[in-house]
């Protein structure tokens, strides 16, 4: 089985620059002893004298810290990838020894919604599809504000055409004209009919519109050939909407359809939640901009489209795409000048030696969250500066995405007035091949759903492999106090392409 080990900047030069080595093994021994006999000077620089792990090293398998002094052991999976991660900025001063205490999703989840309030503004109409109400809305007009016709026709006086057939019509003479939008409007008295257009006002007198197919007009006679009661054919005022209904209700995400009931009643504008303004910023001194070619050593950046379109699906607007190196100066300066609501993080959020932004979060506000027990993204952290929060989220591609999801996308959903749940539809499927877990821990599985609605799970681990999430139909959710689920059992799928609304 073939297994990446991923080699930090420090030890580079003993790789040849490479910043990652594929090695064959099942477990974490055999991986490492692979990489050991082609790149020997790595051994002495990992492992003691006593077999163990040297102190100033963290490696990790996937998002877990492996023990110093029972590596050898540890059993790898399919898409498992090794970590070596530098542990000390120099001498004895060790600055991280990984996250050994980690909060659990439930209380990260908590505090992602708690961190922010939503702002409210007042919009025109023509940017009001697709935002979501900050007031309810009560009518104060009637909608129609007049009786009107539905037929093009004549108005008449109900009874004075009982009786009328084809072969009997009954003569009424032509009082006058309503049209839509007129205001003159002749008094239609007994014996007489007015014609009329659909949509155009009722004339007083008349209760009722004789259709133009029942009837014909000979200069300013009217000969009808069928009758009709009291009503017919007659839009009565309010029948759509009345003066002091409520016709729209906080927190109604608008369609089309209702910003053409607002103009109807006469509203221009309406109050809504503000969309949150997100900055988005990458950090890492191997990042290619989006569209660039990959070459040995650096990778692109794919964190930042992936975000920018989630930030839009959740209801917030990018303010600013920023793409920093490993510098805590110049990373610094830029979290000290924040102007956005919300800012996104994508890299250096974990312990190495170049995750600077988890100090400077601190360094500069607070930073409550750092580490949370799930798998992937276990190196996310959630802070504030100056009451702004922040999400720090790690830079695998797939989990900076499952990070997002259960932390950041919740607290732009709620700040935009959307349903702050998972906004993807879900289905309970049948497992057809187990997915293993362990207590304690909250897993994201990628899953793949065949053409009999059975589920397997495709990954599990590898959190830089983005693909699994694009080969994937969807994820599962493993609580922190399961162990996984059996074959045959049924689960709650989560599906990418099926958006709840």
């Amino acid at each position: 089985m073939t297994i990446r080990i991923h080699i930090p900047t420090p030890l580079r030069r003993y790789s040849n620059n490479e910043p990652s080595v594929i090695v064959s093994g099942t477990t974490v021994g055999e991986a490492l002893d692979d990489l050991f006999q082609a790149l020997p000077a790595f051994r002495i620089r990992t492992i003691n004298e006593n077999d163990e792990i040297h102190p100033y090293l963290i490696i990790m398998v996937g998002d877990d810290e492996v023990p110093r002094d029972a590596w050898r052991d540890i059993a790898l999976a399919e898409d498992d990838e090794i970590d070596i991660i530098p542990a000390v900025e120099g001498g004895s001063d060790v600055r991280m020894k990984g996250f050994h205490d980690r909060s659990s999703v439930a209380h990260a989840m908590d505090w992602a919604l708690d961190s922010v309030t939503p702002q409210f503004e007042r919009a025109p109409l023509s940017a009001l599809a697709g935002r979501v109400l900050g007031s309810s809305v009560t009518s104060t007009v009637d909608v129609p504000p007049f009786d009107r016709s539905a037929m093009d026709g004549f108005a008449v006086v109900a009874e004075d055409t009982f009786g009328a057939t084809p072969y009997a019509p009954i003569t009424l003479t032509i009082c006058g004209d309503s049209m839509p939008g007129c205001q003159d409007l002749p008094q239609v008295q007994r014996g007489q009919a007015c014609r009329i257009m659909t949509g155009a006002p009722m004339p007083p007198g008349a209760n009722a519109v004789l259709m133009a197919e029942d009837c014909q007009a000979k200069g300013n006679i009217l000969e009808a050939y069928g009758d009709v009661s009291p009503k017919k054919n007659v839009g009565k005022r309010a029948e759509d909407i009345a003066q002091g209904q409520e016709v729209l209700r906080k927190g109604r995400r608008l369609r089309p359809q209702d910003v053409g009931l607002l103009a109807s009643i006469g509203q221009g504008e309406a109050r809504v939640f503000s969309q949150p303004r997100v900055s988005i910023l990458v950090t890492g001194n191997e990042l290619l901009a989006p569209g660039e070619t990959p070459r040995p050593g650096f990778i692109v950046d794919s964190n930042s489209p992936m975000l920018a379109a989630l930030v839009d699906r959740d209801g917030g607007v990018l303010e600013g795409l920023h793409r920093l190196p490993d510098d805590p100066d110049e990373i610094r300066a830029f979290l000290s000048s924040l102007s956005c609501d919300v800012l996104l993080c994508a890299g250096g959020s974990s312990v190495g030696r170049e995750d600077f932004l988890p100090l400077l979060v601190a360094e500069l506000g607070s930073l409550p969250i750092h580490g949370v027990a799930m798998r992937p993204s276990a190196p996310t952290g959630l802070g504030v500066i100056g009451g702004l929060p922040i999400f720090l989220l790690p830079g695998n591609p797939v989990s900076c995405l499952c990070a997002y999801d259960h932390f950041a996308g919740p607290a732009l959903r709620a700040l935009s007035g959307r349903d702050s749940g998972w906004p993807y539809e879900s289905k309970s499927l049948v497992l057809s091949r187990r997915i293993s877990s362990q207590i304690g821990r909250h897993d994201y599985v990628r899953v793949a759903v065949d053409s009999e609605g059975l589920v397997a799970p495709i990954a599990l681990s590898g959190a830089s492999l983005l693909s699994s999430t694009t080969q994937a139909d969807g994820f599962v959710l493993v609580s922190e106090d399961s162990e996984g689920a059996d074959e045959g059992q049924k689960v709650v799928v989560y599906l990418y392409d099926r958006f709840r609304a």
